[in-house]
């Protein structure tokens, strides 16, 4: 990972083919995993030097996170999905305030009618459990939004829409966000694209 930095504030789009270790790297840069060797710092401090739980709480209370597959909690309204993190860190909640005003709030930025936040997550459509996701990774004012192919269940147009409305609220905070993905049509909206191929020869290059 050598050579590898996300600025504040700055939206970046990195893609590459599957099976390249696109979500190995988010999960490196997330805390999930732990390096085995080298330098990884995230808002300044020394991931590879903090143990498991202390890697947790940097994680529940600096970065948010949309997977994937969504990682919702199926039986829990979709209110309390985006309300998680505040439950989980409380410098989040204190960022947040008024954490039910900040998910109605968050709701109605991603389009989500306020009518669906009392249901069950696992009642609502693919559409609407992504902007919940997003929601989520976006309360309590998170420093860094990590997206792992959050749009490859939508189609090209709802694709677009869902990156407008992430761009713009990560703005409204100002996160960075690191958005992976292998549709490179997306490319275009995000500050500046890096393909993980050059991330890894960076990293395999002698010191």
């Amino acid at each position: 990972m050598a050579g590898f930095t996300l600025s504040a504030g700055e939206r970046l789009f990195l893609h590459g083919p599957s099976g390249s270790g696109k979500t190995t790297l988010l999960s490196l840069i997330g805390g999930v995993l732990r390096a085995d060797a080298g330098s990884l710092q995230v808002l300044g401090t020394e991931l590879s030097a903090l143990s498991g739980p202390r890697r947790d709480r940097f994680r529940a209370d600096h970065i948010g996170f949309i997977f994937q597959q969504f990682n919702l909690i199926p039986y829990l309204s979709a209110a309390d999905n985006i309300a998680l993190p505040c439950r989980f860190s409380p410098l989040r909640a204190q960022r947040a305030g008024d954490v039910a005003a900040a998910v109605a709030r968050l709701a109605g930025h991603l389009d989500l009618p306020t009518g669906l936040l009392a249901r069950p997550a696992a009642e609502l459509s693919v559409g609407q459990q992504q902007r919940v996701a997003a929601a989520r990774a976006l309360i309590g004012g998170p420093a860094l939004v990590i997206a792992d192919e959050p749009t490859s269940a939508l189609d090209a147009a709802r694709q677009a829409a869902f990156v407008d409305l992430l761009l713009n609220e990560c703005a409204a905070v100002g996160a960075s966000l690191l958005f992976v993905s292998h549709d490179l049509r997306l490319a275009g909206r995000f500050d500046r694209s890096v393909a993980l191929g050059e991330i890894n020869a960076a990293a395999e290059a002698p010191a």
